[in-house]
Order: C-alpha cells, then structure tokens, then sequence
C-alpha cells in the first residue's frame, strides 16, 4: 500500500492500539530499568541498538538507507530532536513517576494538531474534533489528577515534570518535520534509521560527556527489559509508526494515542503496583469519546 488515506480504517485502528500498548509499557520499563542503566546510556543503546535492527531489516528488504534522495539535511534535524526528546523523557523519569511523565508526554498530540494545518490545509480541525481533543485529554489528565495532587520522587518533581513537557514539544516537532520534508515521501525505514541513528550516536556522546558508568553486570529482568526497549519499541513499533504517519492524516493518528497514558496506567499496576481506580474507566470513556469526535467524518 503506498497511496495516502483521509480516514483511519481498520488496519490502522488495530496498529494504533498494538502501539499504544507498547508504549503503555514503555515508560514503567524504562522507569524500572533506571535502577541499572544510567538514563541518557539507556536512550542511547536503545536508539543504537534499534538502528541496526532497522539497517539489518532494510537490508533483507532492499530498502536503500543512502541520502542520495535528498533527505540527509531532513534526516540529520529529525534525528537530533528524537534525541532531545528523549534525553529530555530519560532524564526526566530520575525525578519524577512514569505515571506523571507520560501525562506530560502525550500533550504532543496537542503540538501535532495545531502545527499540521500550517503544513497540510486537509487537516485543519473542526472545532467539534478540537473538542474531541480536549476531550480525550481531559480523561486522561483526571485519571492521574489523584497522584499529581500528592507527589512523590526525589524533591525536583517540578525538573522531572518540565523535561516530560519538553519531551511533549520536541515528539510534536519531529512528527510535524518528518511530514513539512521530503522525509514524508521517503521509506518508513529510513525515516526511522535517521532518528535511531542519528539519537544514537548523540545520545551515546551525552551519556559519556556526563560521565555516566557502564553497569558491570545487568539482572535477567533489567537485561529483558532493555532488550524490549530496543526490539519491540524502538525497532517494531516506531517502525509501524513512521508508515502510519506516511499513510494516514497525522492528527488523527496523533489524537489515538491518548490511549497510551491509560494502558500505561494498567502496565503500571503490573510492574510497579500502582493501583488501577475507577478514574481510570472513567478517563477511558472520555478518551473513547474525544476519539469517535477527533475521527467523525464532516458531513
């Protein structure tokens, strides 16, 4: 398939939501992964880790990785917010929960919605889906309303906090970049080795400049879930992103996952023993409902 669709259909719902759960599960892996691996050493080996999977992929599928097409100047700038981005989540997650992170994080839909119709007029927002919006965020917003009225982590919640909104700006500015360059044109697997690659290295150089120690040795579990990070997030599911953002309206796509903070709610109680309360059906019927707006159809 290599035409652009105006709606989400069925495949696209279903990749949405397979997302969604990988990212649900992301942000308590990574949280949990912390107490070895040092936050900018974990973003990078993710990124450089992924890269190669994407490069060994593209590959057996032919895929050209080269910058003879003219994306390289695209590539390099997409790359670099990806590693700011995640610099920023990384680093973030020292001072403050996963809960509280992800909150902050996925006001990109936000960024996404109002910057695309600078690029795209077909995807201007009707006020009824900027309702939607609203919406869906306010679900998702006063599912964690308890836990961001009580606080916990190390004293400097208010840093961890600000590098999640942060993080929010520079995943909203990356969508936004890939869709204003030629990079919108180009193979899902080489937009996504450009932001693997590319976070890779400067993530890496981060990581040493700051002097953070390589672990000496790593339990099965923090192992396991770094090699999920890389795999199943960083390589799988980025990639079926990156095709999504290719073939499908970039807000609407963005809007869906809104659902990530509520299944990172339930990966929560399961890693961490957060408790799951009646906020959060109550947030996942307002989440439901900001959907079905953000995606009617105009008449």
């Amino acid at each position: 398939m290599s035409e652009r669709k105006d709606r989400l259909d069925g495949a696209a719902i279903a990749s949405l939501l397979l997302c969604c759960a990988v990212w649900g599960v992301n942000q308590v892996a990574a949280k949990v992964a912390l107490s070895e691996v040092p936050p900018l050493l974990q973003a990078g080996a993710r990124s450089a880790g992924a890269a190669l999977l994407v490069a060994l992929w593209s590959r057996a599928r032919g895929v050209s990785l080269g910058s003879g097409d003219g994306t390289l100047i695209a590539g390099l700038a997409a790359g670099a917010l990806f590693a700011l981005e995640f610099g920023c989540i990384y680093a973030g997650l020292q001072h403050t929960t996963a809960s509280r992170m992800v909150v902050f994080i996925y006001l990109a839909p936000f960024v996404v919605a109002l910057g695309m119709p600078l690029i795209a007029h077909s995807e201007r927002l009707r006020p009824l889906q900027f309702a939607g919006l609203a919406a869906a965020f306010g679900g998702v917003a006063w599912a964690y309303a308890e836990g961001l009225q009580t606080g916990v982590g190390t004293g400097r919640q208010w840093l961890g906090d600000a590098l999640g909104v942060v993080g929010a700006l520079l995943w909203g500015g990356t969508t936004l970049a890939v869709r204003a360059s030629r990079l919108s044109t180009a193979a899902p697997e080489k937009t996504l080795f450009y932001q693997l690659a590319v976070s890779g290295v400067l993530l890496l150089a981060a990581s040493a400049s700051a002097g953070e120690r390589w672990p000496a040795a790593l339990h099965a579990a923090t192992a396991a879930l770094v090699a999920f990070q890389i795999v199943v997030v960083s390589f799988a599911s980025y990639l079926l992103w990156f095709w999504l953002v290719r073939h499908y309206p970039a807000t609407r796509i963005s809007a869906f996952t809104l659902l990530t903070p509520l299944l990172g709610l339930v990966a929560g109680a399961g890693l961490l023993g957060e408790p799951l309360t009646l906020r959060l059906a109550v947030a996942a019927v307002a989440v439901a409902l900001g959907i079905a707006l953000v995606n009617r159809e105009s008449r």
